[in-house]
């Protein structure tokens, strides 16, 4: 019964040896939490019913950066000035009924780090979305998990921007 353990541990110690060496020498690395260690504090700004705000107050507070209720002047802001979705109709039933739709979901919002003037950004989001009038709750629900889905590549989306600068 004492083979077994011991041959597996043997197998397995080169394997596992083995594909670190492979994932290390690709270049891969854990990616772990978005560095916005440069960003202690951010104020956040717009509706405060809004999703969209909670999410990314939410994913702020993940990556250990303070969301004080006051404005400063010593640290960015984040003012979100609108999110909407619309619907393109892409195609019908022969009986004339929508079958397709293209959702698009736009957030307007802007940022402003100390010392500068607020800088205006866009986020424009497409999905596509087939209808069906004999499904109509589920469908609703779906619509329901494609705009939460939407909310939050924006919020990575702002996150990443903030990154950036």
């Amino acid at each position: 019964m004492t083979e077994k353990p011991v041959f597996l541990v043997k197998l397995l110690l080169p394997v596992l040896l083995l594909a670190s060496l492979l994932l290390g020498s690709c270049g891969f690395h854990l990616r772990g939490q978005l560095p916005l260690a440069k960003y202690p504090a951010i104020h956040l700004q717009g509706d405060r019913h809004s999703q969209l705000l909670t999410e990314l107050s939410m994913q702020l507070s993940r990556n250990n950066v303070q969301l004080p209720e006051q404005s400063s002047v010593d640290i960015p802001q984040i003012t979100l000035d609108r999110d909407s979705l619309q619907r393109r109709t892409l195609s019908l039933f022969p009986n004339g009924q929508v079958a397709e739709y293209e959702l698009i979901y736009t957030v307007n919002y802007q940022l402003q780090l100390p010392n500068q003037e607020p800088v205006p950004y866009q986020i424009e989001l497409f999905r596509d979305y087939q209808d069906d009038p004999n499904r109509a709750l589920a469908k609703a629900r779906e619509l329901d998990l494609l705009l939460a889905e939407l909310r939050g590549q924006a919020v990575a989306r702002i996150i990443r921007q903030l990154g950036r600068l």
